[in-house]
């Protein structure tokens, strides 16, 4: 009887040594969060406004609540959900030389197809491109996000970075992404949480 291949061939979704190009778990799971995101997408209107369920994701602050969960509201913007997916897939057409990158009315209709594009292609970019580990991560922070905000769940603890120009961005583990206000410099997920912690001011 044969002995089983050595475990030395690193999942590029994990870093985690496997006996083939990828963990069947680690596929399925980015698969699975493609999957989901266009019902979130339409459940994460019920989470629109505070009133509506106990995790809103208010404070105990002595100001009146918003009259909408802004981070719902970001969600569901075009440059939420459907911001995430149609970047990935522009990423992917132009890496392919495909044309007539595909453009949609609505934001539900970009988040739906957009979705669909990527897990048809998940083998190609979980095999050959690059930043498939990134691409898995921020598919999973945004599912876990709008999981989150669906569910009802205390949101994650916010804390505030430093861009070397002096900006800052408030973020938490489950950032996508943040773009500095102060540069306009685009930050990914990794390179959003490598970046220090704000010092704090204190008063005179």
């Amino acid at each position: 009887m044969n002995a089983p291949a050595p475990l030395s061939w690193p999942c590029p979704l994990c870093d985690r040594p496997c006996n083939g190009p990828v963990h069947e778990g680690c596929q399925a799971k980015v698969d699975e969060n493609l999957t989901a995101l266009p019902a979130l997408y339409v459940q994460l209107a019920d989470a629109l406004y505070p009133g509506r369920r106990g995790g809103d994701g208010r404070t105990g602050t002595r100001t009146a609540p918003l009259p909408c969960n802004e981070e719902a509201l970001d969600l569901r913007s075009r440059g939420g959900i459907a911001g995430v997916l149609s970047g990935w897939t522009l990423d992917l057409y132009e890496r392919e030389g495909w044309q007539s990158f595909p453009v949609f009315g609505s934001v539900e209709t970009a988040v739906t197809e957009y979705a669909k594009i990527l897990r048809i292609n998940l083998p190609w970019i979980i095999d050959q491109h690059p930043a498939a580990r990134e691409f898995a991560d921020e598919v999973r922070l945004i599912a876990g996000q709008a999981r989150r905000l669906v569910t009802g769940e205390t949101p994650p603890r916010r804390v505030t970075v430093s861009c070397p120009c002096g900006g800052t961005m408030r973020v938490t583990l489950d950032t996508p992404g943040a773009r500095c206000p102060g540069c306009s410099t685009q930050y990914g997920h990794t390179e959003v949480l490598q970046l220090p912690a704000a010092e704090r001011r204190t008063a005179a």
